[in-house]
């Protein structure tokens, strides 16, 4: 039980960082596109 607690409480962080790196991707991605068509992110 000890070590299912234990998976529970660290995949969280993993998951968290996974998502996190997903959007960073896709932001940057975002912003070259931008920049090679000359116009604003926003």
């Amino acid at each position: 039980m000890t070590a299912l607690m234990g998976f529970y409480v660290l995949i969280w962080p993993a998951l968290t960082l996974g998502v996190l790196i997903l959007i960073c991707r896709a932001v940057i991605r975002d912003r070259r596109q931008a920049q090679k068509e000359r116009r604003d992110m926003v």
